[in-house]
């Protein structure tokens, strides 16, 4: 009797968040699905009898527009070179910060943090005067060096790099949170033993600090590449995608197409499309997690 009651109790507890989960995501994911398979825009929305069922025509037509292609491209472009990076730098911040012995890096790790917490449409004003190839910072000092201005936004390869540069300063504050958690999790006999056993701190950096690591840098590339591949705020608020759609992410596309083009069933095909490949990626990532623990 006790034990069916308190079955009964998780239940009680668990059931809002299921109950939350359904309304704000399942439900939503199921009419978008839906949605990908008519030809739904701003007057099927106004009258629902002129919607109709096309099939797979959203997804065919989706994945041969030219521009859908280029976004891919240039996902994956911001993917590969953007999560390595944030990972590496946030990674290296977090060891530095938690081995500093100066009060100084407690500052350090506020200022850091900071740029996670900041309003992205201000870091962009911001941003935007120091990447402007007349009057900003970077030209400046480029200046100052005798080099050559670099066209930081109008260069089509250019203008994606800028854009992870911005990204990589916005997206390291809450990744070295995660680390320096985890970096203190470490038992501190294990460097004790490696010290009494002659071992320097980059024997005890490699041997111990990061193979414990391995689940926090496993989350942070899950979440981060998850992140990138739904890349949208930095191209859409400085670029708007160009120059000649050099920077437009596939969110950005699905977000064009969706909200100023008003195709809802061709955005939503291609929103699928992306959550396609953000479940093979994750199942990818899973599953070289596995093998790197089968060891």
């Amino acid at each position: 009797m006790k034990g069916a009651t308190n079955s009964k109790a998780a239940y009680f507890f668990i059931g809002p968040t299921l109950l939350l989960l359904a309304v704000f995501s399942l439900v939503p994911i199921a009419i978008a699905l839906v949605i990908s398979f008519t030809n739904m825009d701003l007057t099927g929305l106004a009258d629902y009898s002129a919607i109709r069922f096309v099939g797979f025509r959203n997804y065919i037509d989706v994945v041969a527009d030219p521009i859908f292609v280029k976004s891919i491209l240039n996902t994956l472009f911001y993917v590969v070179i953007g999560v390595p990076l944030v990972i590496a730098v946030s990674l290296a911040v977090a060891l530095l910060i938690n081995f500093g012995k100066n009060r100084l890096f407690e500052v350090f790790r506020v200022l850091y943090y900071m740029p996670s917490v900041t309003n992205v449409v201000a870091v962009a004003v911001v941003w935007g005067y120091l990447y402007n190839p007349s009057i900003g910072l970077f030209n400046f000092l480029l200046g100052k060096l005798h080099l050559a201005g670099v066209p930081w936004l109008t260069d089509p390869v250019m203008a994606k790099i800028s854009l992870i540069i911005l990204a990589l300063w916005r997206g390291i504050g809450l990744n070295m949170i995660i680390f320096i958690a985890a970096i203190q999790g470490i038992p501190k006999s294990y460097y004790e033993a490696a010290q009494l056993d002659g071992a320097n701190r980059w024997q005890q950096l490699f041997r111990i600090t990061l193979p414990m690591l391995r689940f926090a840098i496993f989350f942070v590339s899950i979440t981060t590449t998850i992140g990138w591949l739904q890349f949208f705020e930095e191209p859409f608020i400085m670029t708007n995608g160009g120059p000649l759609d050099s920077t437009t992410s596939v969110s950005l596309f699905i977000y064009r197409n969706g909200f100023q083009l008003s195709h809802f069933g061709y955005a939503a095909a291609g929103s699928f499309v992306l959550f396609a490949a953000i479940i093979v990626v994750t199942l990818v990532q899973f599953r070289l997690q596995r093998k790197d623990t089968d060891f």
